[in-house]
């Protein structure tokens, strides 16, 4: 095993929830050896041609994530992990934080733009196709941002991925509802966290949706706002709650983030298709699931 590779104890978490080698043609190659180079260049950030011949063909990995980006397996296999993760009682739902982060583009991602998508044997969109692209212009240049939402264990139990310049706050309805973890002995998975923690970026429009979903929230209140709200007296409802004590565990989806940029393919993308950045960034929460 090397430096970076799935340990025993890792794989058999993760081999039930492959794809087996089932349908016409041949054989795919041993799935281990495949994720292992997957990691290698999600961990170095290295062009898939300069991979180690140890883990086999550079195109068997780089097609098998690509494909893999596409049909949602990655997805798949990210909710698979996190079910065994809830069925042990390792999910902390108490504190669930939300946060993003910005990812500069290197000058091979941007080819993509105004190209239809590559679709290998099927007519049918990538499950994460975005017709933007992911990019978006801002002053460091052209940048993605990562949208997540992290439990208390700072692992992401949802991601999603928008232009750079993209507020946070229109995107916590959308990446909140991407929250859904399957039971293991059925009914409706899990989608509502106990409780929500967000920076004041999330303040606007978003507080009567999560009082309709019953999520309690501390989320800080801009000083403009406040402000505004003073200012129309009574008819500027009351002020919203906030605990000092609880807000000090945002610092849990920062470190998520930490943790999930520590990956340099998904510190700076390198990836020209949106749909193949989102696996990536997918492929890097379901090691930190693993590795917890």
């Amino acid at each position: 095993m090397g430096r970076g590779d799935l340990s025993d104890a890792q794989w058999a978490r993760l081999e039930p929830h492959l794809p087996k080698n089932v349908g016409r043609g041949g054989r795919w190659k041993c799935h281990r050896k495949v994720i292992n180079g997957i990691l290698f260049r999600q961990r170095t950030g290295i062009p898939w041609r300069d991979l180690p011949t140890r883990f086999g063909k550079w195109k068997t990995c780089h097609d098998r994530h690509r494909r893999w980006a596409a049909d949602g397996t990655w997805e798949n296999v990210l909710r698979a992990v996190q079910t065994d993760a809830d069925a042990e009682e390792r999910i902390d739902w108490s504190m669930v934080g939300i946060d993003s982060t910005t990812c500069r583009a290197h000058q091979h991602a941007p080819g993509a733009r105004g190209c239809p998508p590559r679709i290998p044997r099927k007519r049918i969109l990538p499950a994460q196709h975005r017709p933007d692209e992911a990019l978006g212009r801002s002053r460091g240049g052209l940048t993605t941002k990562i949208h997540l939402v992290g439990d208390g264990g700072c692992r992401p139990l949802a991601v999603l991925i928008t232009p750079g310049q993209w507020g946070d706050a229109p995107q916590l309805i959308p990446v909140l509802e991407r929250v859904r973890v399957p039971r293991p002995g059925g009914g409706h998975p899990r989608t509502r966290p106990d409780h929500l923690s967000g920076d004041k970026a999330y303040s606007c429009r978003n507080r009567r949706y999560l009082r309709r979903r019953r999520i309690k929230h501390t989320i800080p209140e801009p000083r403009n706002q406040r402000a505004n709200r003073q200012h129309r007296g009574s008819r500027g409802g009351r002020p919203t709650g906030f605990d000092k004590s609880l807000y000090k565990r945002r610092n849990e989806v920062e470190r998520t983030i930490n943790a999930l940029k520590g990956f340099r393919a998904t510190a700076s993308r390198f990836d020209m298709r949106a749909y193949i950045f989102h696996g990536t960034v997918t492929v890097a929460a379901i090691r930190l699931w693993l590795r917890s």
